[in-house]
């Protein structure tokens, strides 16, 4: 992660500035949610004196926009999924206490054993390779040809396995419907 750093002067248009930084407003509103450390955005901000980092709760449009930033997180799922990210983490030392335990139950560490091995793959094992497939829309031709570094944001991948369809409707089984 790049260290970024905000232009601190002592300026009116602070609260403006801080505003306008996406960035900021998300990484606050992470910290908020206890996913970042005040060290974190203290060493990524560098430029966040004492004074600037206490007046920032002050500033009424920052904290609704902190508030509202948080409300779209929730709503999309990325608030939930990267809290879920932070404490999977450590399942692994958990399950291995599980696994290596003998006063354990033998079916206890038997599950922590799967567990770990599920955790430890880094792909898809459910469905074979013929029974899925991958539609990738590329939007970044205009980039391309502008000579522009494309954004990776600009291609979007479905990964899916194919529904079960219905068996459908012979000729026999209409002949079946007639003699009733």
């Amino acid at each position: 992660m790049t260290e970024r750093s905000l232009t601190m002067d002592p300026v009116p248009d602070l609260a403006a500035q801080l505003l306008a930084d996406t960035e900021f407003v998300a990484d606050l509103a992470r910290y908020s949610e206890k996913l970042l450390t005040e060290k974190f955005i203290r060493r990524k901000y560098d430029s966040l004196t004492d004074d600037v980092w206490a007046s920032l709760g002050d500033n009424n449009e920052l904290v609704e926009a902190i508030e509202n930033e948080k409300l779209r997180r929730i709503r999309n799922g990325s608030a939930k999924r990267e809290k879920a990210q932070a404490h999977i983490t450590k399942a692994p030392d958990i399950l291995e206490k599980i696994m290596s335990d003998d006063t354990q139950n033998s079916r206890h560490r038997v599950d922590a054993v799967k567990a770990l091995d599920s955790l430890a793959d880094n792909g898809p094992r459910a469905a074979p390779d013929a029974d899925r497939f991958i539609i990738r829309i590329d939007l970044t031709a205009d980039a391309k040809l502008k000579g522009i570094e494309p954004n990776p944001n600009d291609i979007i991948t479905f990964e899916t396995t194919p529904r079960k369809t219905p068996a459908t409707i012979t000729d026999q089984s209409e002949d079946d419907w007639k003699k009733w």
